[in-house]
């Protein structure tokens, strides 16, 4: 640690500033994960209303033939990784490319299909010379749907075709403000009943032109929503974690503005007893 006064002084200020800073990428952040979260509750009637008309479906529809719903031999899976575009988040990125990482790392490449959602895993998937089929940079910090609609569609018109067999996100579940746990969950095939599939009190609804028809036009909708729930679910998940190591870079800052004051003065102590120490000196060398 510098003794020097002045280099101590410069130290603190620098210190200060940047924690200046911290605080205030962690109010942001905060600001963000507050309007994702309204974007979630906001979505979620819209996913719930679709799981329970596939559930009242389900019955009359059972013999319906639709892609999303076979249960295919896996030949070849797909994987959906959403990342952050920025970091100063933690270790929000490398736990979930660490764990994707540890899954495919011993698995034939001609086995997987990869799509990716964020700069950070685009990067590190290319760095390692995993093959990207598409990929979104650049997202908002409050995702629209119109954003991820394109390569929502894309993934389930490419399991419709037969490219992969099963497909699987890879994302930080936002689970609480300090809890982001990384993912990987299988998706498609999806499941007759819509989700859980439980039964409660429900109107009984008039399908026109029949069950069959409404169906094989949901499931793709459907496929596609839990898609973009997935993202806005990943980006709560970023704004948290980016607000967590904030706040303990805040709080480093602060304790080591503490300890730099602590320095501060026990150089000028040092300073002050030089000089007592040196006016006594001259003082008893004149008698």
């Amino acid at each position: 640690m510098p003794q020097n006064t002045r280099d101590i002084k410069r130290r603190i200020k620098s210190v200060k500033n940047t924690a200046q800073i911290t605080k205030a990428m962690e109010m942001v952040a905060v600001s963000k994960l507050r309007k994702v979260q309204t974007a979630v509750q906001q979505a979620k009637p819209y996913i719930a209303k679709m799981e329970e008309m596939l559930a009242d479906l389900a019955p009359s529809a059972r013999f319906v033939k639709h892609p999303l719903l076979e249960n295919r031999p896996v030949k070849k899976t797909g994987y959906l990784v959403i990342t952050s575009d920025r970091g100063l988040a933690g270790p929000y990125n490398s736990q979930l490319l660490r764990k994707l990482h540890n899954e495919l790392r011993h698995v034939d490449p001609s086995k997987y299909v990869i799509y990716v959602i964020g700069r950070k895993g685009r990067d590190f998937l290319k760095r390692n010379n995993y093959a990207l089929a598409n990929e979104i940079i650049g997202l908002e910090d409050t995702p629209r749907y119109a954003t991820v609609a394109p390569l929502a569609a894309e993934i389930v018109e490419s399991y419709a075709k037969q490219e992969f067999d099963e497909l699987y996100f890879v994302y930080n579940e936002f689970v609480n403000m300090v809890t982001q746990r990384p993912l990987i969950k299988k998706v498609i095939p999806l499941s007759r009943d819509g989700g859980e599939g439980q039964k409660t009190s429900r109107p009984n609804y008039l399908f026109e032109p029949d069950e069959e028809a409404v169906m094989t036009n949901l499931l793709p909708k459907y496929a596609e929503s839990l898609l973009y729930q997935a993202v806005l679910d990943a980006k709560a998940g970023e704004h948290a974690a980016r607000m967590n190591a904030m706040s303990n870079a805040n709080d480093a800052a602060i304790e080591m503005i503490d300890d730099l004051t602590l320095a501060l003065n026990r150089a000028r102590q040092a300073a002050i007893t030089t000089q007592i120490v040196e006016v006594v000196s001259g003082a008893q060398a004149l008698q």
